[in-house]
């Protein structure tokens, strides 16, 4: 039974976008689709299907086994783009892309069709009940069903959002393949093969039951209920933390899309918990979540800080969730986080010059915005990228009974044709804080114009229709309710001041970002490649805790949403301005606060914990940066596909996955008695984490507590036995996860000098 939505997004076509950073994010990745070649998306399609490529495959990760993922999403965004804009080039890509499918499914011969590698054969090994894991692999491939969700959401747009027939006819053969493959599964072997990653499956499939009234997809859908995740979600269990965090969303964008054609409460029930969860207790300031692609623990968020902070993929999917939730129930609230998603991560993501795309978007305190390559790359971020950016008009407006709602603030133009109403949003919002609301009507309608009262409108919302004011009486976070007679050239003005504000982390109340009204401020460092931002204190404190922000924060003149700090930087002041708008510049968006006395206490431990570091250095024999490049190669590193690499705190770090192993060579002095010294840290590790360390292969057994140096990193210290070392000049220390545990995050190696050690007193508290 279909549900009663409160409310309903309109139709990518009924809204246009106008001048502005939306339309120019728009326009950018309008011109990167249109120099993309189909062709070489279709390439493995047609290998597969026994046909010659018309043009060489993309590299990146069209070239590993996701292939095939980004033409899903390419014919998703054409399909956005072609009902956004009506081009017709878009519409004749969508069709030759359609075209290509049904020629590669037809060679096929059984309705399946893809450009995996061994994609058939490995879905084959899983219908006979042959099913291995671990997280992003399925018999060897790399999240296969990930991939097919992919190209059945673009079949889905290309039908739905171009009236495309012949890609409704493909995607039901590719469904009924796909039923063949699972509707054998038992329970238990679902649970298994729904270990690896299987993005929206249970999404595509409930669409497609909408699409064709044939009840059999959605009972496909709902066999792709992961117990392991969902049942505790469902019993209001936060059991997010340590699990991959994009894994996830999808299979509650499903539940959403299983809801609403079933009316099943739990489904509902359980999405609005896990949205609640990750907004309220996941998500950092700028609405996006996770740090190196895994949620953290609830409300932790001070140890998380680095580049691998807010994939750009969770966030897109956030917002898929997030338009679910305000269909249900109209709520400022859904709306409130939208905002801020789309203008502080989605708006964020994209070089508004190159096109390029973020994969993740760096919160690091002296980090910069890394973008993928759009042309060899060809990651996750970059597919749903290219979706994100050409749906921008697809949550500014809802309509429900002869309701009108206004989410979000950017200029546009809405046709609502039932209505006979037209609706020209005019705003530089958020440059500045007034809204204008121009409507025209066919003939006198009546309904109640609903326009968003910001939650963090603080300093309250002025309204008046054709001049006169009205009585605003609602408070922030709601919807303002014009219910009226509204009459051709009625003029709404809406003002909503901005004001200053802080934002503190969960978990370290000292520790915050600085809001401008829905804007989040970056303080702009330097160069994204200035060599000092490594350093110590690149990123100022702010040396202003207890001080109310509008004395030490003035705005710039002449600059729109530019703010300065005076006085209170330690060692400098900086400049702030929208987040969104920082591209190759080194930023900040968590400040440090303190008084200057508390400053004074926290410098004095800095200086000792490196003084503790340069006597260290004296007695170092050698030295390895795990996750660098040169040092890595310097030290002859190994390691399995499992490894990962990353940074926190400006530090960078390896890591390994289950049963994983790496191992580097560092020089040793076999005449001096020597030690291993590794870096960890005590910040928030990854869960199941058990591992040996060895010394050319014996392991190691005597372990010692070594120093703890800043930002919570910590030394374990591993006294070396002289016989394995006789007359060697190199040692290979190696890392070895035991069965079913991952390694922990390693910082830095180094061998030192055991008596040298002892007489400078490096381990000594009294420096």
């Amino acid at each position: 039974m279909r549900i009663k939505q409160a409310a309903q997004a309109f139709a990518l076509g009924e809204v246009k976008l106008l001048e502005g950073p939306f339309k120019h994010a728009m326009e950018t990745n309008r011109r990167y689709l249109l120099e993309l070649e189909p062709d070489r998306l279709l390439a493995r399609f047609r290998e597969y299907a026994g046909l010659e490529p018309r043009a060489p495959q993309y590299g990146g990760w069209e070239a590993e086994s996701l292939s095939g993922h980004t033409l899903g999403h390419y014919l998703s965004a054409c399909s956005m783009l072609y009902s956004s804009l009506a081009e017709a080039e878009f519409k004749e890509r969508v069709d030759y892309i359609t075209d290509e499918l049904e020629l590669c499914q037809n060679k096929h011969g059984d309705g399946y069709v893809s450009g995996i590698p061994r994609g058939k054969e490995v879905f084959h090994e899983v219908a006979s009940g042959n099913i291995q894991s671990k997280g992003f692999d399925l018999n060897g491939a790399w999240a296969p069903l990930y991939t097919l969700h992919k190209l059945f959401a673009g079949l889905r747009d290309a039908y739905r959002l171009t009236g495309n027939e012949k890609a409704l006819v493909v995607e039901r053969k590719l469904a009924d393949w796909v039923e063949g493959i699972i509707a054998p599964l038992s329970t238990e072997q679902m649970e298994e093969m729904m270990i690896c990653e299987y993005g929206g499956m249970n999404e595509v499939l409930a669409d497609l039951y909408a699409d064709t009234n044939e009840y059999k997809y959605l009972t496909l859908a709902e066999k792709f209920w992961h117990k392991l995740v969902l049942d505790p979600l469902a019993e209001h269990v936060d059991c997010l933390p340590g699990k991959h965090a994009n894994t996830q969303i999808p299979k509650l964008i499903g539940l959403a899309k299983e809801y609403e054609w079933t009316n099943d409460e739990k489904r509902r029930d359980t999405a609005e918990f896990f949205w609640n969860s990750v907004v309220h207790h996941h998500s950092y300031a700028n609405g996006g979540n996770s740090f190196g692609e895994y949620f953290g623990d609830a409300d932790s968020f001070n140890d998380r800080l680095g580049p691998q902070t807010t994939e750009t993929c969770n966030t897109y999917n956030m917002l898929k969730l997030t338009k679910h939730l305000f269909e249900w129930k109209a709520s400022a609230a859904e709306a409130d986080y939208y905002e801020r998603a789309l203008f502080n991560h989605i708006l964020a993501s994209q070089h508004p010059e190159s096109g390029g795309m973020t994969y993740f978007l760096s919160l690091a305190m002296g980090g910069h915005k890394i973008f993928d390559d759009k042309f060899d790359d060809f990651t996750c971020c970059i597919g749903t990228g290219m979706e994100s950016q050409a749906s921008y008009g697809s949550a500014i407006y809802f309509k429900g009974e002869d309701q009108l709602f206004v989410n979000q603030f950017i200029h546009s133009e809405l046709a609502w044709a039932d209505k006979g109403v037209t609706l020209l949003q005019e705003t530089e919002y958020p440059l500045d804080d007034v809204i204008g609301l121009k409507l025209s009507c066919a003939k006198p309608v009546q309904f109640s114009l609903n326009i968003r009262y910001p939650g963090w409108a603080e300093q309250g919302v002025s309204v008046e229709i054709n001049g006169e004011p009205i009585a605003v009486d609602q408070s922030p976070g709601s919807f303002i309710a014009i219910n009226r007679l509204w009459i051709d050239g009625d003029l709404i003005r809406v003002v909503i001041p901005m004001s200053l504000r802080l934002e503190a982390m969960a978990d370290n109340a000292d520790r915050a970002a600085i809001f401008y009204g829905p804007v989040l401020l970056a303080g702009d460092l330097g160069s994204h490649d200035d060599p000092h931002a490594s350093e110590y204190l690149y990123a100022p404190v702010l040396l202003a805790k207890g001080k109310p922000l509008d004395t030490w924060l003035e705005a710039v003149p002449g600059k729109s949403l530019a703010f300065q700090s005076k006085m209170v930087g330690y060692p400098r002041n900086v400049e702030l301005a929208p987040f969104y708008q920082m591209v190759d510049r080194s930023y900040t968006v968590y400040w440090d606060l303190f008084t200057p006395d508390g400053w004074a206490v926290a410098e004095a431990d800095y200086r000792k914990v490196m003084e503790k570091m340069q006597r260290l250095e004296q007695c170092t024999i050698d030295y390895a940066q795990p996750g660098e490049m040169q040092p890595e190669r310097d030290h002859d590193f190994k390691g399995d596909s499992s490894t990962r690499v990353g940074m926190l705190n400006r530090r960078a770090f390896r890591m390994a996955g289950q049963g994983g192993w790496f191992s580097f060579d560092l020089k040793v002095q076999p005449e001096s008695e020597m030690m291993l010294v590794v870096t960890y840290t005590s910040a928030q590790e990854m869960p199941n984490c058990e591992f040996d360390v060895c010394l050319n292969g014996e392991l190691l057994t005597e372990v010692e507590e070594g120093f703890t140096e800043e930002d919570k990193f910590f030394n374990v210290n591993f006294p070396l036995p002289a016989a394995a070392l006789a007359g060697a000049e190199k040692a290979t220390v190696t890392f070895q996860g035991k069965e079913g545990k991952r390694i922990r995050r390693v910082f830095g190696l180094r061998i030192v000098d055991r008596e040298q050690y002892k007489q400078l007193g490096v381990q000594s508290d009294s420096i």
